[in-house]
């Protein structure tokens, strides 16, 4: 987009475009982000912005190529590009690669449903990693096929996204039917829907789950989209909705080693109002510690949100075969596991995680490189 005017007014800069449009940037704005205020190296701001006026006076401003020359009353002159200003006009938030529209599923998406995609073209081809981190970002689900019958190859594909998160129970850790297990997962026994760890300050965004053997009877893995649900229980039930929001409750774990615990809601909204995060465990919800007053619809909105989840209407179940690898948001989708009988076979997952952060900054990377290619 270019621009074809620039006007001067008393505190203001108004810029039109060529389809019509025009956008006012403050001056105070356009001092603040000169990029002369920005180390060249680093690109980090350098200018301290109690050095200037509260309301600095542009005397001119003029197009020179793909750049607006403005020029201020105490001598400072900005080479502001129209790049930048297109970019980031006030009012508008500028493109992000890594901000995807979640694309809410039911039951009726299906097994089959789920995006797939292959180990060896994610390992070595961008062009297949960026496919399959979008469908991931986008669905909250994906299955990656043919990993090699190793304990790390799950694990590599991971760090071709990002660093691994560490958690209390390890940087990897193995999904197995433990002797002395200090979590239900090394069990045989059903695990109910729920997303891991939410007695963290910060739950683990992206969750890898490897494959290795899947030969006992039972253990069909189960997932549904808590997005979903919520956005349900939103509109059919708005009082429980607004509880389950508003009010934190405690979520601890314990063992020998640790004690973590937080209060926070199980539905987490940003400033507009979307969610943005699900917190539910029921393995792991502490005491519940709110005021008397509202503890009894508080108990009726986690029931409504509880029942949803035991709602077929909601749950996708597969089993996973030996040699793929399930890739869920953990603070979107629940996951849970039916019962199994080791003595008939052995099941073994490896496991890791890679927070939201780290898969957000790749799919940025990402795009740029490919907006470089088609750039050449």
């Amino acid at each position: 987009m270019m621009l074809t005017d620039l006007t001067v007014r008393a505190d203001t800069l108004v810029v039109t475009w060529t389809d019509g449009a025009s956008t006012e940037y403050p001056t105070i704005w356009l001092r603040d982000n000169c990029p002369s205020g920005q180390h060249p190296q680093t690109h980090e701001r350098i200018l301290d912005l109690l050095t200037l006026d509260e309301a600095p006076v542009l005397t001119s401003a003029r197009l020179d190529a793909d750049t607006a020359k403005l020029t201020y009353a105490d001598g400072h002159v900005s080479h502001m590009p129209v790049l930048l200003l297109n970019a980031h006009r006030p009012g508008q938030q500028e493109a992000d690669p890594g901000a995807l529209s979640p694309r809410l599923w039911r039951s009726n998406l299906g097994a089959s449903g789920i995006p797939r995609h292959k180990a060896a073209q994610i390992a070595v081809d961008d062009n297949a990693l960026n496919s399959w981190m979008h469908d991931t970002a986008t669905l909250g689900l994906s299955i990656v096929e043919h990993l090699e019958d190793r304990v790390g190859a799950g694990v590599d594909l991971a760090e071709r996204i990002g660093f691994l998160r560490q958690t209390n129970f390890g940087t990897t850790f193995e999904v197995i039917n433990k002797p002395d297990p200090n979590n239900l997962a090394y069990t045989s026994v059903a695990l109910p829907l729920h997303t891991d760890l939410p007695n963290q300050e910060v739950p683990p965004g992206y969750q890898f789950l490897h494959c290795l053997a899947n030969e006992a009877t039972g253990g069909g893995s189960i997932f549904a989209d808590g997005f979903a649900m919520a956005e349900d229980l939103r509109s059919e039930d708005p009082d429980a909705f607004r509880l389950l929001s508003e009010v934190p409750i405690p979520f601890r774990f314990h063992d020998d080693e640790v004690d973590i615990q937080v209060h926070e809601p199980v539905i987490t909204l940003d400033t507009a109002g979307e969610i943005i995060e699900i917190r539910y465990n029921a393995h792991l919800a502490g005491i519940f510690d709110m005021s008397p007053d509202i503890m009894p619809g508080y108990y009726r909105a986690y029931r409504a949100f509880m029942a949803r989840t035991r709602d077929p209407k909601y749950r996708l179940t597969l089993k996973l075969k030996a040699g793929e690898m399930v890739v869920f948001e953990n603070r979107r989708v629940l996951h849970g596991r039916d019962a199994f009988d080791p003595s008939t076979g052995y099941r073994h997952l490896h496991g890791c995680y890679v927070d939201r952060g780290e898969f957000f900054s790749r799919m940025r990377l990402l795009a740029r490189r490919m907006d470089a290619a088609d750039a050449a």
